[in-house]
Parts: C-alpha cells; structure tokens; sequence
C-alpha cells in the first residue's frame, strides 16, 4: 500500500512526523508538504508564481519528503497530477494542530487537501486533533492506521472523504467513536481596527462561535464536547438539490 501525507502546518510540524513513523510500518510513505504554515488558507492553489520545491528528511526511518512553496491543494495535484512520487493508495492530510469542525472545514487548508486528493479519485482522510495546545498525537495516529486498514478493503466513493476529529485526551478518556454530520457554524465575529507605526489602519480578526449553534447530537461537535472521536463522511457536490425546482420556477431563461 501507498499512502501520500500532507497536511496545513508545514513539513516539519510534529502531526505530520508522528503519522509518518505511525504509518511506515504498513506502507510505503510519500510526503509532500507545505514549507511552512498554511492554516485556513482553504482551497487556494498557485497560478501566478512558481511553485518551490526542496528535499526534507522527515523524522520516521530514513523517509524523505518534499517541501512545497504552495498551498496544501497544491501539494496533492503536484503530487499525484505532477507525478512527483508515485500514485498513491490513500491520501491523508493531518495530523493537524486545532480543530476542523463543522462549515470551518470551508476554509481549512487540512480539509482541502484531502478533498484535492478525493478529486483525484484516491480515497482521502484529513485528521485533526482539536486543540492548539496538546501534542501528543499518538492516539490519534493509531486510530488513523486503524482508519487506514478499513480504507485499504471497504474503499470510498470516488467524490468522498473522512473529515476526522480527535479529542486531545489520552486513549482510556476517550468515551468512542460517532459517525457525524457537519455543524452548521455561527461566528460572533470581531475586528479589531489597529494603527501600525506609519500611521496605516489595519484590521485584526478573532471571533467565537455561538454555541447555541451546534447543539444537534448528531453533529461533530457534539461528539468532541462529550469526548468522542468524530468520522464525518464529506463529499464536494455542492449542489442544493433541495431547491432546485424552486428556482427552475423562475423562468429566467424568459
């Protein structure tokens, strides 16, 4: 088995080196990874400038990665559509620092990069663990290769991928796993107006989350509140089929 890593945080953040020394017993690891941080950069990808590459060793048995100037999209089309290394079996994004809940996933560049590699028809994971503060990724790397080994014999549909949440807590704290839907968001939003030192007006964004919002049980973040392991299923069909006759009714072809 072949499975490519990616993530949002950069090439050398610990998620990333954890799940490839996690993984490299069961498969044959590719990483191809940003350069650096690239958080809620979403689903942005590199037209206008060249796109930088260099060689990493990555911390999990002699493994060498590539360090991409891009965006996280732009690591798995380079990897898969610029043949940089070989087709993968599994495409996972993550470890990542911090949460990916919920309509947040919109602008998560973790979430994004394994839509780009369910785009290219390869069965994608991102994984996340929700807070900023623990680093210690180690169960959630096993419960990754756990995911890893159901993937490698049930398969996804072509346009699907598993959007994981993990509680930052140890394995024996953790209450389950549930299969979730997406919470649908809501942001008290705040921008702060700031002067730099020239005299320039800038704005500094911050914002909470209205938690009367998400109070589905059903819901991803109902399932980290009550310390249990989130799986959502996710696929990249936009389209609100719900009104489509509703708007066909508007007759704007007349």
């Amino acid at each position: 088995m072949r499975i490519l890593l990616t993530n949002d945080d950069g090439i050398t953040a610990k998620g990333i080196q954890v799940l490839c020394k996690s993984l490299s017993d069961m498969a044959d690891i590719s990483v191809v990874a940003p350069d650096g941080n690239r958080s809620a950069v979403g689903h942005g990808i590199t037209l206008e400038h060249p796109i930088l590459l260099r060689e990493v060793e990555m911390d999990c048995g002699g493994v060498f990665g590539y360090a991409i100037s891009g965006t996280p999209a732009d690591c798995v089309k380079l990897a898969i559509q610029g043949n940089l290394v070989p087709m993968p079996d599994i495409v996972i994004s993550g470890i990542n620092q911090g949460q990916n809940l919920g309509t947040d996933v919109l602008y998560s560049g973790t979430v994004s990069a394994a839509i780009e590699g369910a785009q290219q028809g390869v069965p994608a994971i991102a994984v996340s663990l929700t807070d900023y503060a623990h680093d210690d990724f180690r169960y959630a790397a096993s419960f990754t290769k756990k995911l890893c080994q159901y993937l490698a014999g049930q398969g996804l549909p072509k346009d699907t991928l598993l959007n994981v949440n993990i509680p930052p807590l140890p394995a024996e704290d953790i209450k389950g796993v549930r299969v979730t839907k997406l919470c649908l968001m809501r942001y008290i939003n705040v921008f702060e107006t700031r002067v730099d030192p020239k005299g320039r007006k800038y704005f500094w964004q911050g914002g909470e989350v209205l938690e009367e919002s998400c109070r589905d049980p059903d819901t991803d973040i109902e399932a980290i509140r009550n310390n249990e392991v989130s799986v959502t299923p996710i696929h990249f069909d936009l389209t609100n089929y719900r009104i489509m006759n509703q708007v066909k009714e508007w007759h704007l072809s007349s």
